[in-house]
């Protein structure tokens, strides 16, 4: 659960300006873009990061269908059935704050003249290994419907992350402002201005045909083995420069 990984970083821009020796700024990018706007004595880098660990968090929404003649047969029968649930999630130890209330619908049948309805409840589950078996155990409490699986990260984790790949990206700048301060026979000075923007975190998602299943008479129990999911951020660092002495 503590792995992590940094990657290389990508989409790096840098916009250099020599004074003295060019009229123009040269900005440039992967697709080799140009702008002609003029800052003197200033190099501007522009880079991401990306941090990989894996989730600490997973959330998944369970829920019952019912039908009935009327509308006040179908709401009892989704009050009832929903006990066994929460029942459920209390014997799985899920916080009251872990357990919210989801969609709860009523309606007429489309082709019938009863009555349909749902009701479903979103988990958050601290605990990934432990997701299969909150699936498990809440189709046997009677929920028939289990919706995407999405693997995460905890907040205070994504806060972490962010500021190693805030790290990532800083020093993928710096790297490149000092290799274009070399290129041009230039010395950096220090920092002018720094940007952060495009700060994102991903997260896996499985459905509920993504569980293998098996021809054995019991029904398997379901398992997930969860991708990394990635933390990236973006800078952009305005340095200053003077002629190397």
């Amino acid at each position: 659960m503590d792995r992590r990984q940094f990657l290389a970083a990508s989409s790096i821009g840098v916009a250099a300006a020599m004074a003295g020796c060019t009229g123009s700024a040269l900005s440039s990018d992967e697709g080799g873009e140009t702008t002609g706007e003029t800052t003197e004595n200033e190099i501007t880098v522009s880079a991401d990061g990306e941090v990989e660990a894996e989730p600490d968090q997973a959330t998944v929404s369970v829920g019952i269908e019912a039908s009935g003649d009327t509308a006040d047969e179908v709401r009892d029968e989704l009050a009832s059935r929903s006990d066994p649930l929460r029942e459920a999630f209390d014997d799985l130890g899920l916080p009251d704050e872990n357990v919210e209330e989801g969609r709860f619908r009523i309606h007429p049948e489309r082709d019938g003249d009863g009555f349909e309805g749902s009701r479903s409840f979103h988990l958050t589950i601290d605990d990934v290994e432990e997701a299969g078996v909150v699936i498990d155990e809440s189709i046997d409490a009677g929920a028939d419907d289990i919706g995407r699986v999405n693997f995460a990260l905890r907040e205070e984790t994504r806060e972490e992350l962010r500021n190693d790949a805030l790290d990532e990206a800083l020093a993928n700048a710096d790297s490149e402002a000092e290799h274009v301060a070399a290129n041009r026979g230039v010395e950096i000075t220090g920092t002018n201005s720094v940007t952060t923007s495009d700060v994102s975190y991903g997260t896996t998602r499985y459905a509920a045909d993504d569980v293998a299943e098996t021809d054995d008479a019991a029904p398997p129990e379901t398992e997930f083995d969860a991708d990394p999911v990635s933390v990236s951020a973006s800078v952009t660092v305005t340095y200053g420069f003077e002629d190397a002495a």
